[in-house]
């Protein structure tokens, strides 16, 4: 039986993560805590982030950021979770 969406959530706890609500609006931050009632995702350390592409550049990057502190998601509005590794250190 594969896990459930909480389960991939929980052992991610600590970690950096971009949660996508829309095309074009999200949030990075460092997920704290997974609730099933409701259910949702709470972050710390915290920002909103704005999406842009273009033709040319049809991936989204992010085009700016505005800090938040805490926040909680509901997982009912939120269209794309993406964990982010951190880079590998330079030689």
């Amino acid at each position: 039986m594969p896990p459930s969406i909480f389960q991939m959530l929980e052992r991610n706890v600590g970690k950096k993560i971009r949660v996508i609500l829309d095309p074009a609006y999200g949030f990075e931050g460092v997920l704290m805590a997974v609730t099933n009632q409701p259910s949702g995702i709470w972050l710390s350390e915290t920002e909103a982030i704005v999406l842009r592409s273009t033709i040319a550049q049809p991936i989204p990057q992010v085009a700016s950021r505005e800090e938040r502190s805490e926040i909680f998601l509901n997982l009912t509005s939120v269209q794309r979770i993406e964990v982010m590794h951190a880079p590998p250190p330079r030689r």
